[in-house]
């Protein structure tokens, strides 16, 4: 051979022919890719990694050259390396590189294998591996070259595993001990090896040397990766254990008399849990008839002939397969036809076959009933067309295979499969499109997968298309699969497709669960309930309900847990494309009205319920409900509901756009608007207030304007964009002035005020709020406006030190609450006390407040609230000397903010979090939280946070750089000024320290 990459790259007859260590990585890049272009950048990564020259493209010009050079001096022509418009490649013959011998020698041991040949499948093994003289491309440091080096080495393991198989069934165990006791030193994790190496010393008699090796290896899993040894391997201690091993190893395969199984396909992979449970359901608990069901293109036949194949050693006299067509564009074939073809199959005769259902299936049974055979039942329409074809040898197992779950088949297992997982599904790809390729885009690679939904068919479609197209990248088809309207045409190879499996699937269920699965298409994503179904075909709950089993039982729908339902991706692309018909025009206009209005509805019902006064009522005026009775079930849900739709509800505004249903946009945004801000799911209360307020100024409503105007200022507010949430407020207070509505006026004067309080304007906050009193509040609205101006005025006053009016304002703030029923507001109030009386130095008090405060802010599910009780009892533990609890308490409260997506409350814990740690002594941790926080409050011009950040940095500093901590305390100083904020003492006294 003249080119060797397993062991040490190899070139003619030496190992150190080609020394430059550029040239050897291209080289091994060409070589591991043999008979294939390698892109420039490809060859470039590998290289240079992260950091290529600009004249990259040139020095890798000559390091081709180099090795054309070389080669000639080695007698090979330097056409070996090619050049293409893309990259290079090394084009060379069968026999000329290892690797290329080594992959053909062991797919000669498998056939061989197959062929009931072991002799002649171990001399082909050892054959391969004797190829081996080392790690593949040992000594060659690029990451590049190394990870795909390393799927050679798994190769060469897969291999001897394979091979060690056959040698213990041919009683070479004695042998084979000392090579696997290396190999397992070498691959400790390596389970199979570690089982055979069990197993070869059992076979001579060493079981307590074979159970020490069990032991080791649990001890390793459990140091190593934290988990027990797997299925097989613990099945196989126990068996040590009970002496159930022969001395032999296994069985030889047995050459089957008839073998009607078609080819194994060769891109199999994952299923690897299912195929061991279904090997022991057969093996060990006799489980002899297997129901494996599934959605079209989930690999159901696949899986049956995989393990039909595998337990051929079991069932030597017959394996036997028949497509029963129940859901192709041919009819269903009949008992009697299924049964004459199986029988030829088993080389009856015709003579000897029946005319008569009856009788040909007594020739069946008695054909199987002295027989170890394994039929495969494929695509069967129904129960009934499978229960006359089940034998009844006691040696005979079956597997059914169909797109419905076959239910009323007894002594049935069924398996229903699921899609590929991430892994499953790229190796998958790789498979079909060449592992090289794929792994080199891996994120590609994950898109492609994701774009076929996880789906066997749907990738190996796709990966077929990529393997017919040798230029295309992996990025190339996920672009294409993301263009396209239609992703399903993308999915087709030749008269195969995924469109035309689901559309045989479509075609067996009844025409009411039709109309129900392709309006579904119209569900924007993720999960839904049987309350979402009845709404869309209009019918009562119970009846909408046996739909949906008719759609789950035919795999066009799954029930992911009791109650709940989705479609998977491809088969939602399937149903909008089912629904673009002409003919349904109306009917999908009709039930995307119908579909928004159940989800406004049921939020609706459920913020009516958990919003403190005024709360919902004064923004939805809707009409009754056009289904009284889907809401009830949703609205017991309550919170839940909401939280399990948040995505959805979000999607739907979305919908409402693109659809034209303006009014919907804003209705179906405001409705979950208190349970999304006060959850911290703000980004998507900015998408859809964004979209609201784009429909009402189309519907020119301003009304809607102005409500969602003030709603998304609030959510400005919280993330901290204060000059757009003031902006957005001031100009619906505007906007109620002009038209005289005093009410709406002085209820978003109150939130002006908190906007200016959230940015340090106090002042101005303060001055909104005086507004409000002299506008007065007309006698209906005290109890719905006054809470909120109270629960804002004691705030602003706390902020600006006049404790004694805050302290007024907040007990007769607590008092309304309390007369109103409102948790929110004496949650609010109480926890305001509690802020004002440790200001007043009445620590004990203002512990006892705050705990109760923070009972309440949970029970309301207020992050931001609870967060900020959470740093208020920080300050009083460390104010009283516990620095530690303090920590705690402020990280706590981080936490806290983090998931109400509150910047400023995360700032403010990270500062607190910072004077907590100082105390404890670790002033570098301290240091890092304040510049942190003083980076991102400037960026934001959160002034407090930021005159917080340079008072805790001048404190790390004082002891260590005076004068940069006196810097860093007058500009805290100045701001803390600007503010008006009491906290300008302390920094007073620490400047006065450091003078």
């Amino acid at each position: 051979m003249r080119f060797g990459i397993l062991g040490p790259l190899r070139v003619g007859a030496g190992e150190a022919t080609v020394t430059a260590g550029r040239d050897r990585t291209v080289l091994a890049m060409l070589l591991l890719r043999a008979g294939r272009v390698v892109p420039v950048e490809e060859l470039i990564d590998a290289v240079w990694e992260d950091h290529p020259p600009a004249t990259a493209r040139t020095q890798l010009q000559i390091c081709v050259s180099r090795l054309r050079q070389r080669l000639s001096l080695l007698g090979m022509s330097p056409e070996v390396i090619v050049r293409d418009p893309v990259g290079y490649g090394v084009w060379v013959e069968p026999d000329e590189l290892d690797a290329l011998v080594f992959a053909r020698e062991v797919e000669t041991g498998r056939a061989a294998l197959a062929a009931g040949q072991p002799t002649e499948a171990r001399r082909r093994y050892r054959a391969a591996l004797a190829l081996w003289r080392g790690p593949a491309l040992a000594g060659i440091a690029s990451r590049t070259v190394r990870r795909r080096a390393q799927a050679l080495d798994e190769q060469r393991l897969t291999a001897l595993e394979e091979c060690v198989d056959v040698e213990l069934r041919l009683g070479q165990a004695a042998d084979l001990i000392d090579e696997l006791a290396e190999s397992v030193e070498r691959e400790p994790l390596r389970e199979r090896l570690r089982g055979q190496l069990m197993l070869a010393l059992s076979a001579v008699g060493r079981q307590a040397d074979a159970l020490a090796v069990y032991r080791e290896g649990r001890r390793i899993y459990a140091e190593e990766l934290g988990i027990e040894p797997g299925a097989a391997l613990q099945e196989l201690h126990q068996r040590l254990l009970t002496g159930d091993v022969t001395a032999s190893g296994p069985e030889l395969p047995r050459v089957a008399s008839v073998r009607s199984l078609p080819r194994a396909i060769s891109d199999f992979t994952g299923r690897e849990q299912t195929v061991v449970r279904l090997v022991k359901e057969i093996a060990e608990e006799g489980a002899r008839v297997q129901l494996i069901d599934g959605m079209a293109g989930s690999g159901k036949t696949t899986l049956a002939v995989h393990v039909a194949s595998a337990l051929g050693d079991r069932f030597p006299d017959a394996q036997l397969f028949i497509d029963l067509h129940g859901h192709s564009e041919r009819a269903p074939v009949t008992p009697a036809a299924a049964v004459d073809t199986l029988l030829g199959q088993l080389g009856v005769p015709p003579r000897r076959i029946p005319v008569d259902l009856e009788g040909r299936l007594a020739v069946w049974r008695t054909e199987l009933a002295n027989r170890r055979a394994v039929v495969v039942l494929d695509n069967a329409a129904s129960a009934a067309q499978v229960a006359p074809l089940l034998p009844n040898g006691p040696e005979n197992l079956v597997l059914v295979t169909s797109r419905r779950r076959l239910i009323g088949l007894d002594g049935g297992r069924p398996s229903s499969l699921p899609v590929l997982d991430l892994d499953e599904a790229v190796e998958m790809l790789g498979r079909v499109a060449g592992p090289e390729r794929v792994a080199a885009e891996p994120a590609a690679a994950a898109e492609v997968v994701r774009r076929c939904g996880h789906l066997p068919l749907a990738i190996r479609l796709a990966g077929a298309r990529l393997a017919h197209r040798p230029r295309w990248r992996v990025a190339d088809l996920a672009a294409r699969l993301a263009a396209r309207r239609d992703p399903l045409a993308e999915l087709a190879a030749g008269e195969r497709s995924v469109g035309q499996a689901f559309a045989l699937s479509y075609a067996q269920v009844s025409a009411p669960a039709q109309r129900l699965f392709w309006l579904l298409g119209l569900h924007p994503g993720g999960r839904f309930d049987s309350g979402v179904a009845a709404a869309l075909v209009e019918l009562p709950l119970t009846e909408a309900q046996d739909l949906l089993d008719e759609l789950v039982d035919a795999h066009l729908a799954e029930e992911v847990e009791p109650g709940r339902y989705r479609l998977h991706d491809l088969l939602r692309e399937y149903a909008r494309m089912v629904l673009t018909e002409p003919a349904r025009a109306a009917d999908r206009r009709a039930g995307v009205a119908r579909l928004l209005d159940h989800y406004l509805y049921v939020a609706t019902a459920i913020a009516r319920t958990t919003e403190p006064s005024p709360g919902i009522e004064d923004v939805h005026h809707l009409p009754p409900p056009p289904r009284p009775d889907l809401l009830a079930a949703g609205q017991e849900l309550g919170r839940p509901w909401l939280d399990e739709n948040r995505s959805t509800m979000t999607a739907l505004v979305r919908l409402a756009e693109t659809e034209g249903f303006l009014r919907h946009c804003w209705q179906l945004a405001r409705a979950p608007w208190w349970f999304n801000f006060h959850g911290g799911h703000l980004d998507e209360l900015v998408e859809t207030h964004t979209i609201a307020m784009r429909a009402a100024q189309q519907l020119r409503d301003e009304e809607a304007m102005a409500l969602t105007a003030n709603r998304l200022a609030a959510t400005y507010n919280r993330l901290a964009r204060f000059t757009e949430a003031i902006r957005l407020m001031e100009g619906v207070v505007d906007r109620y002035r002009r038209l005289g509505r005093r009410r709406e006026t002085v209820h978003h004067l109150i939130n002006v005020a908190g906007a200016h309080v959230s940015s340090n304007e106090y002042r101005r906050g303060l001055a909104c709020l005086d507004e409000v009193l002299d506008l007065g509040l007309l006698p209906e609205d005290v109890a719905a406006r006054l809470p909120n101006l109270l629960n804002n005025r004691s705030l602003v006053l706390t902020l600006l030190g006049r404790y004694a009016e805050a302290l007024r304002d907040a007990r007769h703030h607590l008092l309304l609450g309390r007369r109103n029923g409102d948790p929110w507001h004496v949650a609010n109030a109480t926890g305001h006390l509690g802020m004002i009386r440790r200001r007043m130095g009445d620590r004990r008090q203002a512990r006892r407040l705050l705990q109760a405060a923070l009972v309440l802010k949970r029970e309301n599910g207020n992050r931001s609230g609870e967060g900020e009780l959470l740093n208020e009892l920080g300050v009083l533990e460390r104010e009283e000397g516990r620095p530690g609890p303090a920590a705690t308490r402020h990280r706590d409260a981080l936490v806290a903010m983090i998931h109400a997506g509150d910047r400023i409350g995360q700032y403010a814990s990270r500062n607190l979090l910072g004077r907590a740690l100082l105390e404890q002594g670790d002033a570098a941790s301290a240091l890092d939280l304040h510049r942190r926080v003083l980076d991102q409050a400037t960026a934001l011009g959160a002034r407090y946070e930021q005159a917080r950040a340079l008072d805790g940095l001048a404190r790390c500093l004082r002891d260590t750089d005076p004068g940069e901590a006196r810097a860093f305390a007058g500009r805290a100083l100045t701001l803390f000024r600007q503010i008006e904020s009491p906290d300008r003492r302390a920094t007073e006294e620490l400047l006065a320290e450091l003078d």
